[in-house]
């Protein structure tokens, strides 16, 4: 049983008060700067366990009368069709991705501002979809010498210029396909419009990392630094907040290196700023929920080594800087940790030593590891898979769940019809082979009926696994890795 160390009911109700509470201090309305993901964060609840990966909508959700959603993208990004990492889909689909799943749980949105706009024929093409989709967009624009010129930029020719975005609810939660998107400008821009308009609003930033009553060098931060290690952002001690109050706090260089011009900003709008440090904007209550920090700490240092492998691979693809690499070694070096500190990395290297071939390791809920092997049937991700479910389901290692007169028509189909010179089936035929003979066959019914305790298990693999084994064992819930090394020697590996 996986142990938990965060208390996600204590968290909803005590980010849902905090966040109330804001509001109730700007006089009943609040911009409210969503950092990260507001679906599925699983790298909350990998650092976390007991977080849940909906938690973020969760707690809107029970807002939801309250609350509209306004998302924000910005025209460069419509231009250069930038993909999201994690999902592969551009910027502007993952806006309309967005709008649906709001929708989909209740959730109002109000509309969609295009920034940074400058004619931009992609993003004008993106504003009539968005129109015939029946929604409102704005436009905001470029303001020269941004954020440097504050007369500029708090004036009618710089702020003033944008559309104002029409509002009706009291919170407004700003959030965008990706960083760098331009939610905290918009967000400006609207207290700005509004404070002309007589109407009494705030802001107020929402990000879960990293978490600020946690110390710098917690393993859960540092955890933080190593996911954004591609960013170059670094946490830090807010100055602002020790010089202030005496108490030190975490937040990260961007925000700290910003809180300058923003506080300036906000004095120009309102007269008078509320924050005095980049920890004062803040509304994150994660820190207070965590029960078992001991947990937390072991699932933290598990993600760092997690993070450093997807670091070397991305190297070894020839997809980021080694630097990033370095960058994670350095946090593991701060954390005290080796690869060795994950069991399944030693035994998946030690299978493939023993075999000669390319191994994959597994380790299950009470901690015993089962490992597989390459043979001419299976790879090696296909045959942990099968292990795995034949130990949690008690099964006798021997078993035959799938008969090689199931497995070899497959082989056939695939080589002789659809050109893949590879005939070992991959993690998502075996699981449908395994289905079709779980219909007659009781064992490879009980077989099936574990695979929803794989989620959370940690894997590692030999080698570069194929992006359809990759995908399956994540659509699992699978922590898995792998070695910078490819099964073989080309230059494409689909």
């Amino acid at each position: 049983m996986k142990k938990i160390g965060f208390d996600n009911d204590k968290y909803l109700h005590t980010q849902t008060d905090s966040i109330r509470s804001r509001i109730e201090q700007f006089g009943g309305k609040l911009y409210l700067e969503f950092g990260g993901k507001l679906f599925d964060d699983y790298h909350a609840s990998r650092v976390l366990p007991g977080f849940k990966p909906d938690s973020k909508v969760q707690m809107l959700m029970k807002m939801k009368d309250d609350a509209e959603v306004l998302i924000v993208i910005s025209a460069n990004d419509i231009e250069r069709n930038k993909r999201r990492g994690d999902l592969g889909i551009t910027y502007d689909e993952d806006t309309l991705r967005l709008i649906d799943a709001f929708r989909g749980i209740g959730l109002y949105v109000g509309s969609v501002v295009i920034t940074q706009y400058q004619n931009q024929p992609a993003a004008d093409q993106f504003q009539k979809r968005m129109e015939m989709l029946g929604l409102k967009v704005y436009r905001h624009y470029i303001i020269p010498d941004y954020p440097a010129n504050l007369p500029l930029i708090v004036s009618d020719e710089g702020y003033g210029r944008n559309d104002y975005i029409e509002t009706s609810r009291s919170l407004v939660v700003v959030t965008a396909p990706g960083p760098g998107s331009g939610k905290m400008a918009t967000c400006l821009s609207q207290l700005y419009h509004e404070h002309k308009r007589g109407i009494s609003s705030g802001y107020a930033k929402f990000e879960t990392f990293p978490i600020w009553n946690l110390p710098l060098t917690h393993p859960v931060n540092l955890a933080y630094e190593a996911a954004t290690a591609d960013l170059d952002d670094v946490n830090m001690i807010d100055p602002y907040h020790l010089e202030a109050y005496g108490e030190m706090t975490v937040n990260y260089n961007r925000d700290v290196e910003v809180f300058p011009v923003l506080n300036a900003i906000l004095e120009r709008i309102w007269g008078k700023s509320p924050y005095k440090s980049p920890t004062d904007m803040g509304v994150n209550m994660v820190g207070n929920c965590i029960i078992d920090d001991d947990v937390c700490r072991h699932a933290s240092k598990l993600e760092i080594i997690r993070r450093y492998y997807s670091a070397a691979v991305s190297v070894r693809q020839g997809l980021s800087d080694p630097s990033e690499q370095r960058k994670i070694e350095l946090i593991m070096n701060k954390c005290g940790i080796t690869t060795d500190y994950r069991p399944v990395i030693a035994a998946a290297m030690a299978r493939a030593e023993e075999t000669e071939n390319p191994a994959m390791a597994l380790e299950l809920p009470d901690g015993r590891i089962v490992t597989g092997k390459t043979s001419s049937l299976l790879g090696a991700a296909s045959a942990c898979l099968l292990n795995a479910l034949k130990e949690l389901g008690g099964l006798n290692k021997e078993l035959l769940l799938i008969s090689p007169g199931i497995i070899e028509p497959i082989q056939h189909l695939k080589t002789e019809h659809m050109g893949n010179r590879n005939p070992r089936l991959h993690t998502d035929e075996i699981l449908v082979a395994l289905s079709i003979c779980a219909v007659t066959n009781p064992m490879a019914e009980l077989a099936m009926d574990q695979l929803d305790k794989l989620r959370g298990c940690e894997a590692h693999s030999s080698v570069i696994l194929s992006r359809v084994d990759e995908n399956l064992f994540q659509k699992l819930g699978v922590n898995i890795t792998f070695e910078p090394r490819y099964q073989v020697k080309k230059l494409f590996h689909g």
